[in-house]
């Protein structure tokens, strides 16, 4: 199908994918920057009714938004980027090998 594109096509889709790389980035940045400011906030909530630096840095509900919204950010770098992030072409070849030698092994 991709031979069948002409210039423009093939521009506008490169432009669409860049476009999707530069809002996950975009994503990520404001992930780091709003919870890192929240753990800040509910840290200095939990020094003022009584905890030490130690256990309020310590405490798992401080951070239980980072494990949320960190679920969702996988989810787009997964739509972004695909599977090949894990299992590229490489990957699928060397499996490919290990089976083939595997079976190979057993005759």
């Amino acid at each position: 199908m991709e031979k069948d594109l002409t210039q423009e096509q093939k521009y506008i889709l490169a432009k669409k994918r860049v476009e999707k790389i530069s809002k996950f980035y975009k994503h990520l940045a404001t992930y780091v920057i709003v919870n890192s400011f929240l753990s800040a906030i509910f840290i200095v909530g939990d020094m003022n009714d009584g905890d030490t630096f130690m256990e309020a840095f310590s405490n798992y509900y401080n951070y239980k938004i980072w494990f949320f919204w960190g679920i969702g950010i996988a989810f787009q770098a997964l739509n972004t980027f695909g599977l090949s992030l894990f299992m590229n072409k490489d990957w699928e070849q060397k499996k490919i090998q290990k089976y083939m030698d595997e079976q190979n092994y057993r005759r």
